[in-house]
């Protein structure tokens, strides 16, 4: 039994998980379940207002999903070298860490609880300042270090010596050149030489072009400078991971405030989270009671727009165990009964209520039963799948529990649903548990009466535009108003009558104000269904005998071949040995089936056709041609 489902509050928590940004923070929004703790209640509906005090104040909290960053964390305690692009999170990081606070101290001046927090996160300005100065672009900075610097400075001149070295030797041997520039070729400076000119430039051969008419050399002049290179580059690459591990090194160091940092920060994303959700919803924080009673002022169905929606009076006083609301139906009943569940259930969780003002009592447990359950895989009907939840709601419910059901006692026999229901609400007051129920039949108004912890409640109706107005009034008891409904729109008083009287017996038809005369339902044309003739003789002969099937033909009991089907004249054709004959039915009787005899998609022009009409249609294939295919006549 799905409780969160059943009332929606699984929609509910994927609004205020949108609402989050650190996963964290999602994943304890999905496993909430209602406190069951006062104190700590009262704390995290506390939390819920304060957070949103700051965010209507100061805006919205500067945070950031942190699931990288505990990834580079737990790699560089293992002694791994964090590479530029995780040091810069670590900065990044580092850099929310800094405006939170600022954020945060600014709340203090409202003295906001929440606002302390400021006090349990540490910025590293150090360490954030030494990330920031070594790595830039996702690399590490040439003024990381004096000697990186250094190194940095001399490969850029190799580099530019290897080119005018290169440029020179191509001004020298112009007519050897294929083009005008020198190029690079697998890390190394080149220059385009033609093929037979190879000989003419000092140098090695490095790659060559498509055609393999040019080759690209790499001069001997260059070479010397390339092997310099290759050990600035190693000196290069050292002196990176030597910065690389030092702030790697510094980054590890500060784990346990980074820890702390990111605990702090992921706090403080659920409780603005829930800040959030409140402003959205225009929810107010609720008052909170041990006792049994429930008040609630204007509530909303926070899923349903704000506009169409019709606020909700509601309240169980002590010593009102159960409230049976009836009405018609489209009334508002299951909507009224899933707001009340609802703002019970969000309140419990440290949310605010979508109402103007709420005072709702704990509960140790939210059961319910709403809709019908039929279940196919289980083979269950409606009334078996009711029952079977309503029992398992009738073992869990205690003194402290909440228990709502939708059309108690539905989906049978009235006399015999009516009963049940009776039943129902009978264990529910001996259980002691808080309980909302809707139903149609007026016994159980009746019931609701008599008992002295049970109260009537009905939803209104508007008799002149046939709307519900959505309005519950308490003390009361509703109708279904199906009789004046039905007599709104239309139903004669002939059916009306008949109607009343099965329900309620003849003096209930007498006693009855019918509103206006009386009509007939007015019969309208409608299309008549045309039925196809049956066509002359068995429709299943052409399923009988079928091409190539191999049949006796009688009286003279000779073999032939069905070379076409029967037609709807109950004639086909059967191939003899030394001709082909059109035959009744009756006359012929299968011998051997064709599937017997051939293989699947055989070819039966071979047996059956010419071979001046197989050659036709071989040249139809082909090409254009004037020749026409000549069949036999039919019968």
């Amino acid at each position: 039994m799905n409780i969160e489902k059943q009332i929606e509050f699984d929609k509910v928590k994927e609004m205020w998980a949108s609402l989050a940004v650190t996963e964290w923070a999602k994943e304890k929004i999905a496993a909430m379940s209602p406190y069951l703790i006062e104190s700590e209640l009262r704390k995290e509906l506390r939390d819920t207002t304060n957070s949103r005090e700051l965010i209507e104040n100061l805006g919205t909290p500067p945070l950031q999903n942190l699931s990288e960053i505990k990834e580079i964390m737990a790699a560089s305690e293992k002694g791994d070298c964090l590479t530029p692009f995780q040091l810069e999170r670590v900065e990044t990081v580092l850099a929310a860490v800094r405006r939170l606070k600022t954020y945060l101290d600014r709340g203090k001046q409202l003295e906001n609880p929440v606002a302390y927090y400021e006090e349990n996160l540490d910025a590293l300005e150090g360490l954030r300042e030494e990330i920031g100065r070594q790595i830039r672009g996702g690399m590490v900075d040439d003024y990381a270090s004096r000697e990186l610097g250094q190194i940095r400075g001399r490969i850029a001149r190799c580099e530019e010596q290897m080119k005018q070295k290169a440029e020179q030797i191509m001004r020298s041997n112009k007519e050897s050149m294929a083009d005008n520039f020198s190029t690079m070729r697998n890390g190394r400076v080149c220059i385009p030489v033609k093929k037979e000119c190879k000989l003419k430039i000092a140098g090695s051969v490095i790659d060559k072009s498509a055609t393999g008419n040019t080759l690209f050399i790499e001069p001997a002049g260059v070479a010397k400078y390339y092997e310099e290179l290759q050990q600035l580059r190693i000196g290069e690459e050292n002196e990176i991971y030597r910065i690389l591990y030092t702030l790697t090194a510094m980054v590890a160091s500060s784990g346990a405030v980074m820890d702390e940092n990111i605990r702090v920060m992921e706090k403080l994303d659920f409780l603005f989270s829930k800040g959030k959700l409140s402003i959205d919803l225009g929810a107010v924080e609720p008052s909170v009671n041990t006792g049994r009673r429930i008040y609630l002022k204007a509530a909303r169905h926070p899923l349903m727009d704000k506009e169409v929606n019709v606020p909700l009076q509601f309240e169980i006083r002590e010593g009102i165990r159960g409230i049976i609301i009836t009405g018609p139906n489209t009334g508002g009943k299951t909507v009224a009964i899933k707001t009340v569940m609802l703002s019970c259930m969000m309140a419990q969780c440290g949310l605010h209520v979508a109402c103007g003002e709420a005072d709702i009592c704990m509960n140790s447990a939210y059961l319910c039963d709403i809709g019908d359950g039929q279940n196919i895989a289980e083979n269950l009907s409606t009334f078996s799948a009711h029952i079977k939840n309503v029992l398992q709601v009738l073992s869990e419910a205690d003194r402290d529990s909440l228990v709502i059901m939708d059309e108690l006692g539905s989906g049978t026999d009235p006399a015999e649903g009516m009963g049940i229901a009776i039943a129902i609400l009978e264990k529910l007051r001996e259980s002691g548990a808080l309980f909302l129920v809707t139903t149609h039949y007026p016994e159980i108004k009746e019931y609701a009466d008599k008992a002295p912890d049970i109260m009537n409640a009905r939803m209104t109706f508007d008799r002149e535009t046939l709307k519900p107005t959505y309005q519950m009034v308490l003390g009361e008891a509703g109708e279904s108003c199906a009789f004046y409904i039905a007599e709104r729109l239309g139903m004669p008083h002939k059916m009306l009558r008949t109607a009343i009287s099965a329900a309620y017996g003849e003096d209930a038809v007498k006693a009855y104000p019918f509103q206006e005369e009386g009509t007939e339902i007015e019969k309208k044309g409608a299309g008549r269904i045309s039925k196809s003739k049956k066509p002359k003789g068995d429709t299943t002969l052409s399923e009988k005998y079928r091409l190539g099937d191999s049949v006796m033909v009688y009286p003279d009991k000779k073999i032939g071949i069905v070379c076409q089907p029967v037609n709807e004249k109950g004639v086909l054709r059967v191939q003899l040995p030394d001709k082909k004959i059109w035959i009744n039915h009756k006359r012929v009787k299968l011998h051997v089936a064709a599937t017997e005899l051939y293989p699947e998609d055989y070819d039966f022009s071979i047996i059956f056709d010419t071979v001046e009409n197989r050659k036709i249609r071989h040249d139809m294939d082909r090409k254009y041609t004037e020749e026409v295919v000549r069949y036999e006549d039919q019968p």
